[in-house]
């Protein structure tokens, strides 16, 4: 597998989990997502927001027109979970857009981020990479939080087994995704 299939793959399975979770979490009361909570924000709603504006600062940097600060202006974008469900949705696409793209001479760009007091310069790759360790992070916190709701969290451990194709196949619809889409 080369590395450009290798971070697509992600990209895909990124969608993926994020569209079981958000499917779980679309089954709270608005009062559940935001009901305060142990982890390492304090809600459901809150730490979804957190994994979407921390996707449109890295996208927007390895798209080449980095938002900086003004992906977290606000803080909490989306009160409403329809509205978040859809921007999260757009931003999984745009990063598998861009996955799709790469080739092993743009793996290897160089991505700037602004931050505070300086601008942080890595290569594409170790940004996605960065970018789908901290998704996967922040995806655990739900999970757990959601334990302690009335629903029953989605299993998120799971990568393409060629064998359990049937078992994602309705995700795969909803989504629009083939298997071809991430292995050809």
């Amino acid at each position: 597998m080369t590395p450009q299939r290798y971070l697509l793959a992600q990209a895909y399975n990124n969608a993926w989990a994020n569209h079981r979770l958000l499917r779980a979490c679309g089954e709270l009361s608005p009062e559940e997502l935001a009901a305060p909570r142990t982890s390492f924000f304090p809600s459901i709603i809150h730490t979804l927001n957190h994994i979407l504006t921390v996707d449109w600062l890295y996208i927007s940097a390895l798209e080449g027109n980095c938002i900086g600060a003004a992906a977290f202006e606000p803080e909490i974008p989306f009160r409403i979970f329809a509205d978040l469900n859809r921007e999260q949705h757009a931003a999984d696409r745009r990063l598998i857009d861009h996955c799709r793209q790469m080739v092993a001479e743009t793996a290897m760009q160089e991505v700037r981020i602004p931050r505070a007091d300086h601008v942080q310069v890595e290569t594409a790759d170790r940004v996605l990479l960065h970018l789908f360790q901290h998704q996967i992070h922040h995806r655990g916190q739900v999970h757990a939080m959601l334990s302690g709701t009335s629903v029953a969290p989605p299993q998120l451990d799971e990568f393409f087994a060629a064998d359990e194709e049937k078992l994602r196949k309705q995700d795969f619809a909803e989504l629009n995704f083939t298997e071809a889409m991430i292995w050809s």
